[in-house]
């Protein structure tokens, strides 16, 4: 690799917040940056899940990575995940929100008042109250990078994860909505939107007997796995995306286009 293209795709000299980084596609995210250069700090609520992955991304990368224990649905652990990290790195750089929770599987009419609080507080909620904690921040210094994990579900319909599908579907609409406002503070706004991945948020997708007949019928066969979310995730927040912003990616296998 030339070292031309090393430096758009590098992130030294970056910190990037990784909300949602215990395991799976957060994890991975976080893998690839900090193996990119960026100082990470990442954060879930589970005080050992993420203190685990954090030492994992240690060992694999050789990288700096701070774990902070705290829940992208609660006011003051999102303020304690912006405050931990200026005070650690000094600054941020790139914030991603990839925090998601699906309690609620099985039909519309049966959904609880009590579940659609909980997607829409961890999946919509969150995110927009962690991008405007960051904001103000990139406003008065030096503009960021955003990276929100929406899904290929925000463009079907799916029976078993409809109101997932719905937050999602916002999700990719505030990126677009984000990256209008805050353009002008140099400020981009991207979104990621995975097919289906092998993880455990997805379980109850792929651990089905009929997947085989499903995934035969993409254009590429076959399951998706983290590191297939790796490298688009480095190009939107690297220098290497510098013109790209509003936009969502689809990184399905082409399970949506063949339907």
């Amino acid at each position: 690799m030339s070292k031309d293209v090393e430096a758009i795709f590098s992130l030294k000299g970056k910190t990037a917040l990784v909300a949602g980084a215990s395991r799976g596609i957060g994890e991975e995210i976080a893998r690839i940056f900090s193996a990119a250069g960026a100082k990470l700090v990442v954060s879930s609520r589970k005080p050992e899940g993420i203190s685990e992955a954090a030492e994992r991304i240690r060992k694999a990368t050789g990288g700096e990575v701070l774990a902070v224990p705290a829940s992208i649905a609660s006011a003051e652990d999102r303020k304690k995940m912006v405050s931990e990290a200026l005070k650690w790195g000094g600054r941020i750089d790139i914030l991603v929100n990839n925090a998601g929770t699906n309690p609620a599987w099985g039909p519309l009419e049966d959904i609880q008042e009590s579940a659609w609080d909980k997607i829409f507080d961890v999946n919509l909620k969150g995110p927009f109250i962690l991008s405007q904690l960051v904001f103000h921040q990139w406003m008065k210094e030096h503009g960021g990078a955003i990276l929100n994990t929406a899904s290929v579900g925000a463009f079907s319909s799916s029976p078993g994860t409809n109101v997932y599908n719905v937050t999602k579907a916002a999700l990719a609409h505030l990126t677009r909505v984000m990256a209008g406002e805050w353009g002008k503070y140099k400020i981009r706004v991207n979104a990621i939107a995975p097919g289906l991945i092998k993880t455990r948020l997805s379980q109850a997708l792929w651990d089905n007997p009929e997947v085989e007949k499903i995934v035969a019928g993409w254009p590429i066969s076959r399951l998706g796995n983290v590191e297939d979310l790796a490298g688009v995730s480095l190009l939107l927040v690297s220098d290497a995306g510098s013109f790209i912003t509003g936009q969502t990616y689809i990184v399905d296998g082409g399970a949506l286009a063949a339907r």
